[in-house]
């Protein structure tokens, strides 16, 4: 179904001014941070790197932020509801993994949350345990992000106040398996060791 939302309601309305910020918020950090791995690595691996970042947060966050990228300008300017466009930045997101993933695998050297996820991308058990909560993180956080566009007050958010716990629950899931590996490639994938004292 397409909901476009007048322009004007974006500056009147306090939860489609909240998706402009955030959105406004997000634009800001990616350029930062292409520009940061640019000027170290030169533009066309900054591009590289940048590229695949996102795709890691596409797949091992359980919040849209990455998909909201694309997602949010299309919803804008066409009324295209966001998770369909996150579906769409899923599909994106698996091509250029896979194609990275074995046709230039250097890229995943290029940072220290590459390195976490190739090793993710690399082992399917138990750490693609992580992007399925993920992808199911990400599909509430759209869920509720397309209905911020289609009211025009936080208190008008039945679909938010109605799946809250189940979001909150999958998002403290998320976190204890997340630790688990982070802590995991800490210790076996970079050699860290932790002083007994």
């Amino acid at each position: 179904m397409i909901n476009k939302p007048r322009r004007s309601d974006y500056l009147r309305h306090e939860t489609k001014k909240h998706s402009l910020l955030r959105f406004f918020g997000l634009v800001l950090i990616l350029i930062a941070y292409f520009t940061y791995v640019s000027i170290k690595m030169g533009p066309g691996v900054g591009f590289a790197t940048t590229v695949l970042t996102w795709t890691f947060f596409i797949f091992c966050t359980p919040i849209a932020d990455a998909g909201f990228i694309l997602a949010f300008p299309i919803r804008l300017l066409t009324g295209f509801r966001m998770i369909y466009t996150q579906l769409i930045a899923f599909v994106l997101a698996f091509f250029i993994d896979i194609y990275a993933f074995f046709h230039t695998p250097v890229f995943f050297d290029n940072s220290i949350i590459l390195k976490l996820f190739h090793q993710i991308l690399a082992r399917p058990y138990p750490f693609w345990g992580i992007i399925f909560l993920s992808l199911i993180g990400t599909v509430f956080s759209i869920y509720f992000g397309d209905e911020l566009v289609d009211v025009a007050h936080h208190s008008e958010r039945v679909k938010y106040h109605r799946h809250i716990n189940l979001y909150k629950i999958i998002i403290f899931i998320f976190t204890m398996g997340a630790t688990l590996i982070l802590y995991n490639f800490l210790l076996k994938d970079l050699n860290v060791k932790i002083p007994l004292v």
